[in-house]
């Protein structure tokens, strides 16, 4: 008992070790703000110490991923004011916005609660849901031909919450595929029917997340678009929980 209690205090003080020498190495790439970086290597240590390096390397790749895409096209994105502030680097609110979620299911599997195979379903989708909508969301803003309003299908300026295009909502499949082949090929998810969920969720959520912009997101104010994100990371990974819970893939 004393050994696995020392393995695993080696395992919490080496995933702390790692993250904050990446992070001081990595705060000249523009990808987050110095506290956004700070933040980043907090959510490192938590994946990490609960999923080892498989978890902590996937969400590295939605961070790389989702900063390249938000990088496609700004200058027009600029121009036209639609382009994400302080230049696309993102702060301790998009962290956690993209990653609450995921950081929660994590320590839920190291503590041993509910079903690991679930859990990993509801933790990838999370992740698929997100990447999900960066690339429908910069790829449609800079791209999309005809914007519509999700609920009423009529023409809106591009970006306005809730809006959806064609060309934006086929990159948002695309991150949803490309985040599940992350997880897949990092062995966190079996490749088969599993991963098709984890995929076809990841859209889903994206989709509902545009319906929640157009219902309310204009109409509460503290509804901000980093609360927004965590509640579609939140119903990608219930979803994703609930229907792999439904069709067996218990492990």
């Amino acid at each position: 008992m004393f050994l696995i209690h020392l393995l695993q205090s080696h395992q919490w003080l080496f995933a702390f070790t790692l993250n904050a020498l990446l992070i001081a190495v990595a705060q000249r790439l523009p990808l987050l703000t110095r506290a956004g970086w700070v933040h980043a290597g907090a959510l490192g240590t938590i994946l990490w110490g609960c999923l080892g390096w498989r978890g902590w390397l996937g969400v590295a790749f939605y961070l790389v991923l989702g900063s390249l895409v938000t990088r496609l096209g700004m200058a027009q994105k600029q121009r036209d004011g639609l382009a994400e502030g302080r230049g696309g680097r993102r702060g301790p609110e998009n962290v956690w916005g993209s990653a609450a979620t995921g950081a929660v299911i994590a320590i839920l599997i190291k503590l041993g609660i509910g079903s690991e195979a679930l859990l990993i379903l509801g933790f990838t989708a999370s992740f698929a849901a997100k990447l999900a909508d960066t690339f429908g969301s910069e790829i449609g803003k800079r791209w999309g031909r005809t914007t519509i309003l999700i609920t009423t299908l009529r023409p809106v300026p591009a970006g306005t919450d809730g809006a959806i295009s064609l060309e934006g909502t086929l990159a948002s499949a695309l991150g949803s595929v490309l985040m599940t082949a992350v997880m897949v090929s990092l062995a966190l998810l079996p490749l088969g029917y599993a991963a098709i969920l984890v995929a076809a969720t990841g859209l889903l959520a994206t989709l509902m997340e545009s319906l929640l912009g157009a219902i309310a997101q204009d109409k509460i104010s503290w509804l901000s678009n980093e609360l927004v994100n965590g509640l579609q990371t939140c119903f990608a990974a219930l979803m994703a929980i609930a229907l792999g819970a439904w069709l067996g893939f218990i492990g």
